[in-house]
């Protein structure tokens, strides 16, 4: 049985989005799931996020697993730094300058270089999924991302940002990959 933390993005919370189907579905196989409210999500700071994750696994190891959904992929990648894991899913997200107003919200996250080497050294089995129509990523910054990890993106159709007002309060695929990595 693994540890899976599920990271929400920018302005989120633990009970958006598909997060509560998928932590229901994953404890009936008997996983410990977390997934953390951080600290001021409207205004995040990267430190202060940091910190509040040491506070629930303070060496998140090979037997655990992450999943982040927008900017929880950046988090994702910055935790990859500093912490090994057995998988890491990257779900609609951002990992660099978006050209939107929130980029300066979240610049602390996404606009120093990130070190891809640790990322990769610490984690060898990553996912990312992106949407053909995500209105906040672009395509491009998913298949840049999908080639730093040295995986292949999963391309969802008309999927939006693969969050609740896209329609995603289920997310069976995502299950389906983290099911046969288990």
């Amino acid at each position: 049985m693994f540890t899976i933390f599920i990271i929400h993005g920018y302005a989120g919370h633990s009970k958006e989005n598909w997060f509560p189907w998928l932590e229901k579905e994953l404890t009936k196989f008997g996983h410990q799931v977390i997934v953390p409210n951080f600290p001021d999500s409207s205004y995040p700071r990267l430190s202060s996020w940091l910190e509040y994750f040491a506070t629930f696994k303070q060496n998140p190891d090979q037997d655990a697993m992450i999943i982040g959904h927008s900017l929880g992929g950046a988090f994702l990648l910055r935790a990859l730094e500093q912490y090994r894991f057995k998988a890491a899913f990257l779900v609609a997200s951002v990992s660099g300058p978006i050209g939107h107003p929130v980029d300066a919200l979240i610049a602390n996250f996404t606009h120093q270089p990130f070190s891809w080497a640790r990322i990769t050294n610490n984690c060898q089995n990553f996912q990312v999924f992106h949407s053909d129509n995500d209105p906040y990523i672009p395509l491009g910054q998913a298949e840049l991302l999908a080639r730093k990890l040295n995986t292949t993106m999963t391309l969802i159709k008309n999927g939006g940002h693969l969050n609740s007002l896209a329609g995603y309060k289920e997310f069976p695929l995502l299950l389906e990959r983290i099911r046969s990595i288990c």
